[in-house]
């Protein structure tokens, strides 16, 4: 303990400062023993509103109950948490404005109080990112501990998957599947807690969690439910006393071989396209420089991808799970992987999963025989995209892969599914949907459209190009994030109706048949400004300081 507390933060010598602390915490019931302890902050996304955060708060008593076991002090701090299948109309806060947000709110609360380490819960889509942004940033001994998966519920005798439930939505929209039936998929689609069962951006950071080394092996699929998950709260409490003791902090495991591992694990699950977001910002946060698409590109090219899971396949995270879970998976893809890189562990990545075991080869398969040869996610390349634009190909039917039509253009998400709902999109189209890049409208979502267009039977017939995002779950020819954005007067912002978009995705190429003359004159025409009087000042600042996308879309 005594060489503990000679390099703990909060162990400050005497003096107003200390003094008045120890006062405070002493008031609040506390005894002298307890203060002089190292002060672990359990940093926690939980609150009732949120299912893949609902059940935090029993696993935060764990990890507490395991630092104090330890020898350390813990304190319960909360962050927010958004859910993209709660959030209704405002999708333009989700993802990249919360993220930003969350991990300024661990800054602020963890750097003001001077905590020597740190214990991380989260489950959701932007807020695993934002806290790992977060532990980046700081610097300090850090584990995640990640709520794991939702498991799926049983409807007319098998096992529901929530995204092709809500896929029967856009079809009981047109009158073509039975309204009461799917009412009563609604309420049977999700189980009480966890991040949904399948490899949206949830799951998917979730995994990068793990294999950049920060949550202890295991953790990334763990049902919600279960036991293994709060013994593993429990074990990365007393653990986090451990890296305390060595001094092992967050960047020394978020190195640039660190993102590799997680880039590579990104491709072999077939995850979210946000993840091109969120490994770029954790990256910059930790101080490392490099052109991440084009390593998200090469390992798309390098990585085979060796599970199928939903929506690129038809496997549940439980399916995983059953099958060894994502220590199956390490395994399996180590020969791919920097096993020399330290974890939470204290060990190496490769001496965590040595002696894991796939039970179920046809869910997690061996390199040898992959469900793919290449990655699932592509970036795309062309004089539409100078910076890239990013396809989740796993998903995409194979009759897709090459497709040139006539762009019908929309300058507002609002506007395109007004389009669609009128039948005005049509079989052959390239639907743009522009100026929802992270400057001009904070880099929302145009996943409402995409799924309404697959829900009207439209998705193995017409192509998406945009600068927002998409859900982890996305699928069809949607290709997203293209970059630099509109709002910045990129390539598609002087799209007009009726001109012709190539795409090819075994070249990742994403063209516009226009020549650079024509282009050059209509950027001599191009005016947009930020229509900040229609935003409330917190979206103002976002899109006034937010940075690159390609470098993660953090603060400039």
């Amino acid at each position: 303990m005594c060489n503990i507390l000679d390099s703990c933060r909060s162990n400050w010598k005497y003096g107003i400062a200390k003094e008045c602390r120890r006062g405070l915490v002493r008031g609040m019931g506390y005894t002298e023993e307890e203060f002089n302890r190292p002060l672990i902050a359990v940093v926690n996304s939980w609150n009732e509103y949120n299912p893949g955060h609902v059940h935090l708060k029993n696993l935060s008593e764990r990890v507490k109950q395991g630092i104090r076991e330890a020898g350390g002090l813990p304190f319960e701090v909360m962050t927010t948490a958004i859910c993209d299948g709660m959030v209704l109309g405002n999708e333009k806060y989700i993802e990249l404005p919360s993220r930003n947000s969350i991990a300024d709110e661990v800054e602020l609360i963890v750097e003001s109080n001077m905590f020597d380490a740190m214990v991380m819960l989260s489950t959701c889509d932007s807020i695993v990112p934002g806290h790992l942004m977060a532990a980046a940033r700081l610097n300090i001994p850090t584990i995640m501990v990640t709520g794991g998966y939702m498991p799926m519920p049983f409807i007319d005798g098998k096992s529901a998957n929530y995204i092709e439930l809500t896929d029967n939505v856009g079809k009981t929209m047109q009158g073509d599947y039975d309204k009461a039936k799917a009412e009563r998929e609604v309420s049977r689609m999700y189980t009480p807690c966890g991040a949904c069962g399948v490899m949206t951006t949830a799951n998917s950071m979730c995994l990068v969690a793990e294999a950049l080394g920060l949550s202890l092996p295991g953790n990334a699929v763990m049902a919600a439910t279960s036991s293994e998950l709060l013994q593993c709260a429990y074990r990365a409490g007393r653990q986090i006393m451990t890296l305390l003791g060595k001094n092992i902090r967050a960047r020394d495991l978020i190195t640039e071989a660190g993102v590799g591992n997680a880039i590579a694990v990104t491709m072999a699950m077939a995850g979210s396209t946000n993840l091109l977001m969120h490994i770029p910002a954790i990256a910059t946060e930790a101080g490392l420089v490099g052109d991440w698409w084009r390593k998200f590109d090469a390992a798309s090219r390098e990585i085979p991808q060796i599970v199928g899971a939903s929506p690129s396949g038809s496997w549940h995270l439980q399916d995983v799970d059953r099958a060894g879970g994502s220590q199956a998976l390490f395994k399996e893809l180590m020969p791919k992987l920097h096993g020399e890189c330290l974890t939470v562990t204290g060990a190496t990545l490769a001496e965590n999963y040595a002696d894991a075991e796939n039970y179920d080869p046809e869910v997690i398969c061996p390199l040898s025989k992959p469900v793919s040869s290449s990655g699932a996610l592509y970036v795309l390349y062309g004089n539409l995209a100078p910076e890239g634009g990013i396809i989740k190909a796993g998903a995409v039917d194979m009759k897709m892969r090459k497709f040139s039509g006539p762009a019908k253009v929309f300058d507002e998400l609002e506007d395109a599914m007004k389009a669609l709902s009128n039948n005005e999109i049509k079989a052959g189209d390239v639907a743009v949907v522009r100026y929802l890049g992270p400057k001009a409208r904070f880099g929302t979502t145009a996943y409402a459209f995409q799924k309404e267009l697959k829900g009207r039977g439209l998705d193995h017939d017409v192509a998406i190009v945009t600068d927002g995002r998409f859900s982890g779950g996305s699928s069809g020819l949607s290709i997203g994030y293209v970059s630099p954005e509109a709002g910045l007067g990129g390539p598609l912002a002087l799209v007009k109706n009726g001109d012709v978009i190539n795409i090819d995705l075994d070249e990742r190429k994403l063209d516009l048949c226009v020549s650079d003359e024509e282009l050059s004159e209509r950027k001599k025409q191009w005016n947009w400004i930020f229509p900040k009087e229609k935003y409330p000042p917190f979206l103002r600042l976002f899109s006034k300081c937010v940075g690159s996308l390609a470098k993660g879309a953090v603060w400039e």
